[in-house]
């Protein structure tokens, strides 16, 4: 019985930034639990590549190219799902990117473009689902923190405030929609292998001040994640809202 908590079996998860990454893993992750995934992000060829592999495993795939920084591509695309009929049950947003420049250098343009992709671009995303999810008055909505949605961490300001900005809009989503059947949570990742993050794996300073940081001792992998990313959006987490979760090695827990 309490399995059938975690089952995702019928529900679609629509997951931005999801051709690579980390948000291929939550997609991978939610598909394997029985959902439908919608894989999002800005070019055609990796997303239908992406979809290809994910469909030889024996998962229910769609794609769905648009720009999270663009918000008429936005209402278009959530219009086209309403023709469509498909319904939102379950949003991640994950799509982000990171600049990294001393704040003294850092140009406003390259600022406001952090924002807007790891910010703006989940409130206006989430405000479009939580319209469809309120009328159907059930809806889960996990949006992508980081550890320094709690911590700062010198030439990364944009993305930490960003992501310290999406730990508080997660909090207004669970204020404001909660009444209406939505959950909204957070998840912080900490240090994990990915694309984003190659400069810093490759280099062996680096590398070897997260594994003296992280009690764990090594860095995450995408896949180590999924389990939260399934929890948030099942049954499971139904009495769950306005919550971030690390999911870091217990780095952010010690000194």
């Amino acid at each position: 019985m309490s399995l059938k908590l975690f089952d995702l079996t019928g529900k679609t998860a629509l997951i931005t930034g999801s051709s690579r990454g980390l948000g291929r893993a939550f997609a991978e992750g939610l598909a394997g639990a029985g959902a439908r995934v919608i894989l999002n992000g800005v070019s055609v060829d990796r997303l239908a590549q992406a979809a290809q592999e994910m469909r030889a495993q024996g998962f229910d795939v769609l794609t769905s190219a648009f720009d999270v920084a663009d918000e008429a591509a936005i209402k278009a695309v959530f219009e086209q799902f309403d023709a469509e009929g498909i319904a939102v049950d379950i949003l991640v947003n994950n799509a982000g990117i990171q600049f990294r420049k001393p704040m003294l250098e850092l140009e406003t343009a390259d600022w406001q473009r952090v924002l807007d992709i790891n910010l703006t671009a989940a409130f206006v995303v989430g405000r479009e689902a939580a319209k469809r999810m309120a009328e159907r008055g059930r809806g889960k909505i996990i949006n992508i923190g980081s550890l320094t949605s709690e911590l700062a961490r010198a030439t990364v300001a944009p993305y930490t405030v960003a992501k310290g900005g999406i730990k508080m809009l997660t909090k207004a989503m669970a204020a404001e929609w909660g009444e209406k059947g939505i959950q909204s949570n957070a998840i912080g990742p900490g240090y994990m292998v990915t694309d984003m993050n190659e400069a810093l794996l490759s280099n062996p300073e680096f590398d070897a001040w997260v594994k003296g940081r992280v009690p764990m001792r090594r860095w995450g992998q995408p896949e180590e994640l999924a389990g939260t990313c399934i929890y948030l959006a099942s049954d499971a987490s139904n009495y769950v809202s306005g919550q971030i979760i690390y999911a870091d090695g217990g780095m952010i827990s010690v000194l």
